[in-house]
């Protein structure tokens, strides 16, 4: 195989309108990382069709083969093209150097591949691989940098070096201006090590994860698995947020013959989980696949481009025709419908508590001068023209009306960064059309002068969480008020206590890892709440889900004449 360079222009690539996050470009090309003033080569493959944020497969292969021979020989393009993931291959200087410095080459690529430059991937669904001496490579990698996996499979026997990282951690790290946010803490990660034989340094290795993941007692087998030790049925936390799934999977007998149908079951089961942003350290889940889970595809031609949205309606609501309030549940920047309904958990919510909950999927934006057209951002720009994503949110509500009986006094808005802002966008233009909404980590774009609304034809009450350190909310020197909110953050919520007469002094209470501040009207109705999160940077978890329906949708109406009621009581306009 021949590797290509990545073009230095790639705006020049027009989009498919049709299927606007598909890859613009495929092939396998060359990448490097700087390792403190080194530059270090990795390849990365991009199977035709591909469609963003789509597992990542991270590769330390054998030294003892070119790693494009390694490439070229494997069923890796079969595989790719099969299971629809990126590929990412490590070089080797030479022999693989297991002192630490190859393994923190593999973190910098997991760190590399989110650029955004050519394509985009997910922090959620990144997975660790190693062969031959590339397995400690991967086991250093993932020890000192455990939180940031999702998994790891490694097969080869282990030397002392493999553990080297196992009481070091990967420092925090920031990122600057975008939503990865680098941590190394130790936690569970789903693992599975093919050897000659569970003994020796393997067996140490073993142990380790066995003791990381809370997994010990008798081995179970199976499914290609000569030994699989299951984490301890204690539960002593709520699963809602990380649930404990990490297993330690072990198959003896390996000769250095890597055969596609063992790998193939490998990666059935480390590729099932997520690795989720959260408070603390990041959560562990296994995916909900949207078909999987019954939510539905739908899509519609709007402003030149074919829109999506999946769509989740809980068999109670479809069998009794009953009228269901309706959630609309938007990702973040560079996110999909697809990977906020595994993110969010609201389909969980909505089987619960009955109502419907739409994830639609945002319009596409350019955001560098010479990078990709088609990152997803909700209000985008193509080709110099303003997407009207609230056309598209309207029409998607109408559609769904059409089809199932809608409770229009209970609509409502919730999202993430991107999609936090598209919330409060549709509070500002359609205020007689939501109830409620709830913007989590970002409630207004960015910048001074964003224009502020003037008025409110009807009064849409917000609860606004976020992190603590998020870097989009939050600025620690010069921020305003009790959370140092960001100036445009401080400005729009300064505006809309204005235009709804709030206290500007808050009720002020604390539950679990979120302060909140609550800001009543003259009636005592909580028009506004904000909740920051203790230990948390730009990111949503499932509970913020529940909290937003069971303690904020649930208690807002509004009638067909924009009249909002709080617990079933008008609330007076100003």
């Amino acid at each position: 195989m021949e590797a290509k360079i990545f073009p230095d222009n790639i705006s020049e690539f027009d989009i498919d309108p049709s299927d606007t996050k598909k890859c613009l470009i495929s092939g396998l090309f060359r990448e490097e990382v700087d390792m403190g003033g080194q530059k270090r080569s990795f390849y990365t493959y991009l199977t035709p069709g591909l469609h963003y944020n789509q597992s990542c497969l991270i590769i330390a292969p054998p030294d003892d083969m070119p790693v494009l021979e390694f490439v070229e020989k494997g069923f890796w393009q079969a595989f790719a093209e099969r299971e629809q993931v990126f590929l990412h291959f490590l070089e080797p200087d030479g022999a693989w150097n297991l002192d630490g410095r190859d393994g923190d080459y593999m973190n910098r690529v997991y760190i590399q591949v989110q650029s955004r430059a050519y394509y985009v991937t997910m922090q959620d669904n990144i997975y660790g691989f190693g062969f031959g001496r590339g397995a400690a490579v991967a086991q250093q990698a993932a020890m000192k940098m455990t939180s940031e996996w999702s998994g790891l499979a490694t097969f080869g026997d282990l030397g002392k070096e493999a553990l080297l990282n196992a009481a070091l951690s990967h420092k925090s790290e920031s990122m600057g201006a975008a939503e990865l946010a680098v941590s190394g803490s130790k936690a569970p990660l789903p693992v599975w090590m093919v050897w000659k034989e569970n003994r020796g340094d393997n067996e140490a290795v073993c142990s380790y994860w066995k003791k990381q993941n809370d997994a010990w007692g008798e081995p179970y087998s199976g499914g290609g698995a000569d030994e699989i030790y299951f984490p301890s049925d204690v539960r002593r936390k709520s699963e809602v947020n990380e649930e404990k799934i990490a297993q330690v999977r072990v198959t003896n007998g390996y000769t250095g013959e890597l055969r596609e149908a063992l790998f193939n079951k490998v990666w059935a089961y480390v590729g099932k989980a997520r690795r989720h942003r959260c408070f603390g350290t990041k959560a562990l889940r296994n995916y909900k696949d949207p078909k999987a889970y019954g939510a539905t595809l739908h899509t519609m031609e709007i402003g030149g481009l074919t829109r999506r949205w999946y769509e989740y309606v809980p068999k109670s609501v479809a069998e009794t025709g009953q009228k269901a309030p309706l959630v609309l549940n938007m990702h973040g920047r560079g996110g999909s419908a697809e990977s906020f309904m595994d993110l969010s958990g609201m389909s969980c919510v909505a089987e619960e508590r009955g109502f419907i909950v739409l994830f639609p999927e945002a319009g596409v934006h350019q955001q560098h001068p010479k990078g990709i057209r088609n990152v997803l951002v909700w209000s985008g720009v193509y080709k110099g023209e303003k997407i009207d994503d609230t056309a598209f949110l309207l029409a998607m509500i109408e559609d769904v009306k059409s089809r199932y009986s809608i409770d229009e006094t209970r609509i409502y808005a919730s999202g993430q960064s991107s999609g936090g802002m598209m919330t409060s966008r549709l509070a500002v233009e359609a205020p007689r059309v939501f109830a409620a909404v709830s913007p989590w980590s970002g409630v207004v774009s960015p910048g001074p002068g964003v224009p502020l609304p003037e008025t409110m034809d009807s009064q849409v009450p917000y609860l606004f969480l976020f992190g603590e350190n998020d870097w989009l909310c939050v600025d620690k020197e010069k921020g305003t008020m009790e959370y140092r909110a960001a100036e445009n953050v401080g400005r729009f919520l300064e505006k809309l206590m204005e235009l709804y007469g709030l206290d500007r002094v808050p009720k002020r209470y604390r539950c679990g890892e979120i302060t909140y501040y609550i800001y009543l009207n003259s009636e005592k109705v909580p028009m506004l709440t904000v909740g920051t999160i203790k230990d948390m940077s730009h990111a949503n978890y499932p509970r913020e889900s529940w909290i937003a329906y069971d303690e904020f949708f649930a208690k807002f109406s509004k009638e067909a004449d924009g009249t909002l009621l709080y617990m079933g009581e008008k609330v007076q306009p100003i």
